[in-house]
């Protein structure tokens, strides 16, 4: 059954940039949580090369009607020039947990 919740994928350079838009996801009730995963290398291509660095992984779960002002927020507080961002669709999941996701996040 599908749902209205997302998980959204963002790495981050460092740990310290990775906790300041987790909180700022929780306490603005853009995110119910946020997992942080360290020490996750990352290769890619940009601007012609192939490069690679050492990240932290955000999972972050939240809904569709939040996901504008989530990654304005990310946008706003990420050293990246181009942060990923990336939303999934929760296609299930345990109803306690997503109504839990529903209780955290802010009603508008």
């Amino acid at each position: 059954m599908p749902t209205c919740h997302q998980i959204i994928l963002c790495t981050c350079p460092d740990k310290d940039t990775a906790e300041k838009i987790a909180h700022l996801l929780v306490t603005g009730q853009l995110a119910a949580c946020v997992n942080i995963l360290p020490g996750i290398l990352s290769v890619y291509s940009w601007q012609g090369q192939v490069e690679s660095a050492q990240e932290h992984l955000l999972l972050v779960k939240s809904r569709k009607d939040h996901y504008q002002s989530l990654e304005k927020t990310i946008r706003d507080n990420h050293p990246y020039e181009i942060p990923e961002i990336i939303a999934v669709p929760v296609e299930a999941g345990l109803p306690e947990y997503l109504n839990w996701i529903d209780s955290c996040l802010s009603s508008s």
